[in-house]
């Protein structure tokens, strides 16, 4: 049955067309879960999962698609579900910056991969494509000087922070700090784990 459905293939591709076809139509990937050392249990599913997503592959068109590998269209689902990135398929990842079909934010540690601008402007929510795509470096500061503020009374510890802006690495949330220290709006009580940070008088 399989055979005629054109998903087996006598190069042995057929897992491959398997994937690609349930990435591009927005269904969930196969399940092998009853399988054993004895034989293979392959479950499809023919719900579709996110018919805007479905929107999105159908926008960049057959022509590049057709172009994409098995592997391009796992990290596109993964980067979709926001999913971390397999070193596997890490390569490809700069394939698809390329085509503009993903963007990278962040640096070193702290680095995530969401679709592009482009996906959200189609589906007219360039709002949330703001939001996943972060806030620029003053509104951080901002908002850490809001929570500093708001804990005047007990001081602020460096692990909120990190909560507060749990799309930065701690790195980065570092940095902004020292920013707001040097700018001398804030100041630090105390060493090392028990210190707190304060609003400046």
């Amino acid at each position: 049955v399989i055979g005629k459905c054109g998903l087996v293939e006598r190069a042995g591709q057929g897992f491959d067309l398997i994937y690609r076809e349930c990435i591009r139509q927005s269904k969930p990937l196969p399940d092998f879960t009853h399988t054993d050392d004895h034989s293979v249990w392959l479950t499809l599913h023919g719900g579709i999962q996110d018919p805007e997503f479905l929107r999105f592959l159908e926008q960049i068109g057959q022509e590049r698609t057709a172009s994409f590998t098995t592997e391009d269209f796992l990290a596109i689902d993964l980067v979709h579900r926001e999913q971390p990135i397999p070193d596997i398929l890490e390569p490809r990842i700069q394939h698809l910056l390329e085509q503009g079909v993903i963007e990278r934010v962040g640096r070193g540690r702290g680095v995530r991969h969401l679709l592009s601008r482009r996906f959200y402007r189609f589906l007219g929510k360039a709002g949330v494509y703001t939001r996943k795509r972060g806030l620029d470096r003053e509104t951080n500061k901002a908002l850490l000087l809001k929570h500093i503020r708001d804990s005047r009374t007990a001081g602020a510890s460096f692990p909120e922070f990190v909560q507060v802006l749990p799309g930065l690495s701690r790195r980065q949330v570092q940095r902004l700090i020292q920013d707001l220290k040097r700018e001398g709006v804030i100041y630090l009580k105390g060493a090392k784990k028990g210190s707190k940070w304060f609003p400046a008088p």
